[in-house]
């Protein structure tokens, strides 16, 4: 099993002929395995060394399996348990899982039984770290997913109706816009959440490659296979496979993922053995199919399989209501990473924060944060840290901090144009676009007649 010694086993149990023999076992599978003989000495352990799983019996002097269980599991919510129970104990196994085991297995059992509890364990186990890893290289769910803008908002509500039927999406939209997120959402929001989620770029892998990294390969099926490995959809076998910019394919693994996903079988590379898959698939791409399609770069019959529904991401500057919300996260965030603290930030930056039109979406707007912060100096930081490239547009024109309109009046200027926008989103009601504003009716009026807003307007030009 491939990362087997990665996954660190600890085996409980006072009869030292049935520990030596399951951890014979284990170890020739590839694990890597510690031993004890109750209770106690197996939380000592698994308070001083890193410890994936244990495998214990539930009768031991000292402490036994069931408060062995619950101690270890109040300090690591995260340790895999799998309990060793005698043939007329199940109901004592039973109610071990209901305090936090993984599984059981019956003493008398063959032992290839317990090998195959043990790797789907350290399958998850590996599953989840990836994820955690993505988690925390991808932006917040709350800052991604707390919208004020009535299209995100509508995509949003779409993904939530969607989330448990099952069927193949599209995602579309701009690089950065935030498909894997949107993806993700889709996948914890389904009945499939507890199940891996296994994202891919295929624009990353060559050509040669990308069949290998979906399908897996046997060992010896060309040159530099030394060992079989799964592929992503075997990761994925019950949960969601996200296939980002999937117009990358080339046509030829485009035609055997066609077979994939009317079959719900694959083949892996160099084997002629057909497994069944349980798979949700969404995908995603920042061009138009049609036009790939067009160009003889994309299969129109793989288009028609995988888009039962497609969803289109707006780009950051047609949601600029959500730009502040997702600064102030931004710049939380990336305070903490580097370790320095932000108390002044001069109204030219804010200005331009609000106001630029961000080709690359939310992922822009994190490097631009991210480099402002870094050149920061005494927590200030002021147009210069920005280094934006001097053609960098502002809505359809250029930054111009020196025209003559000045600093206030630019704000006066985008302030009434937020407010407007918030009125049209709210169909002129003015209680729910104050809502959506974050402040009060009050001041909602105080501001529409400050700019001398025509609300009737806004409601006859809806």
């Amino acid at each position: 099993m491939n990362n087997a010694s990665a996954y660190k086993i600890l085996i409980a149990d006072d009869e030292i002929e049935y520990q030596n023999v399951v951890s014979f076992v284990l170890k020739n599978t590839g694990y890597s395995v510690a031993t004890c003989s109750n209770g106690k000495e197996a939380l000592d352990y698994i308070m001083k060394n890193e410890t994936d799983l244990v495998i214990t019996d539930l009768k031991m002097p000292v402490m036994d399996g069931i408060e062995l269980i619950e101690k270890a599991k109040n300090i690591y919510e995260d340790l895999d348990i799998i309990v060793i129970t005698a043939f007329g104990s199940i109901e004592s196994a039973i109610n071990s899982i209901k305090i936090g085991a993984a599984d059981y297995f019956v003493k008398t059992g063959d032992l290839d039984e317990l090998v195959m509890k043990v790797n789907r364990l350290a399958k998850l186990n590996r599953l989840e770290k990836k994820s955690s890893i993505l988690i925390r290289n991808q932006y917040s769910e709350e800052a991604f997913l707390d919208s004020k803008n009535k299209e995100y908002i509508e995509l949003l509500e779409m993904c939530r109706r969607t989330a448990d039927t099952g069927i193949n999406i599209l995602l579309l939209g701009e690089s950065g816009v935030g498909k894997e997120i949107i993806a993700n959402y889709i996948h914890q929001l389904s009945n499939r959440m507890q199940e891996p989620f296994v994202p891919v770029n295929c624009q990353v892998f060559p050509e040669g490659v990308i069949e290998s990294e979906l399908f897996g390969h046997e060992k010896g099926s060309f040159t530099g296979a030394i060992d079989k490995r799964i592929g992503r959809f075997e990761e994925a076998d019950f949960g969601t496979l996200f296939l980002d910019e999937i117009c990358d394919l080339p046509i030829t693994t485009q035609g055997k993922l066609l077979r994939t996903l009317e079959t719900r079988k694959i083949e892996r590379v160099g084997s002629n053995k057909q497994l069944s898959l349980e798979v949700r698939f969404i995908s995603a791409t920042n061009k138009a199919p049609e036009n790939e399609i067009r160009a003889g770069r994309f299969r129109e019959d793989l288009l028609y399989r995988i888009n039962t529904l497609t969803l289109t991401i707006p780009p950051l500057r047609n949601r600029r209501e959500d730009i502040p919300g997702l600064i102030d996260f931004f710049v939380e965030r990336i305070e903490a990473e580097q370790k320095k603290k932000i108390t002044k930030i001069d109204d030219e930056v804010i200005y331009f924060l609000l106001e630029y039109d961000y080709p690359g979406n939310v992922r822009e707007l994190k490097n631009i944060i991210e480099r402002m912060i870094a050149l920061s100096r005494n927590g200030h930081i002021t147009l210069a840290e920005m280094l934006m490239p001097v053609n960098a547009k502002i809505n359809d024109g250029k930054l111009k901090i020196t025209s003559n309109i000045g600093l206030r009046n630019a704000r006066a200027d985008f302030e009434e144009r937020y407010i407007t926008e918030a009125l049209k989103n709210a169909s002129g009601n003015v209680t729910k676009a104050a809502r959506n504003l974050q402040i009060t009716t009050r001041q909602l009026w105080n501001k529409i007649n400050q700019y001398g807003i025509d609300r009737e307007d806004i409601v006859k030009r809806e």
